[in-house]
């Protein structure tokens, strides 16, 4: 249990770094950064250890993992998107790895008939111009 906690705690500083690196060059840079766990994992709860059960008979704790999505100012400037809208709908949402692909896809700007709206977590937060 110790090591899967000081890697949680070594997750978050590095995510934590990378946050501020990246605010340290957004007078420079239009910003962003995500982040999204590969999987979840079981630390004995049930007598489940560890992660990889098949989804039907997978626990929670296996299937829900965490995402982070940073956006800088600048960024929520030129492209439009509501921060209020973004925290209101990580209340009400439940997203997964499905949607992170049309996600950097709609993040970064690339235009592709592979590209699901439906699927862009920051779509629907989005302001239409006037």
């Amino acid at each position: 249990m110790n090591t899967y906690d000081n890697t949680l705690v070594y997750v978050d500083y590095i995510v934590d770094k990378a946050i501020n690196l990246l605010k340290e060059h957004q007078d420079k840079f239009t910003t962003s950064l995500v982040y999204l766990s590969d999987h979840g994992e079981s630390l004995g709860e049930n007598g489940i250890y560890l992660h990889g059960l098949p989804y039907a008979i997978a626990p929670d704790s296996q299937k829900q993992v965490p995402m982070l999505l940073w956006l800088s100012e600048d960024y929520q400037k030129r492209y439009q998107v509501d921060q209020n809208c973004l925290q209101k709908q990580a209340q009400t949402q439940h997203y997964s790895q499905d949607n992170l692909f049309s996600t950097l896809l709609g993040l970064t700007g690339v235009e592709t008939k592979y590209y699901q709206a439906a699927d862009d977590i920051l779509q629907t937060c989005r302001r239409v111009s006037e």
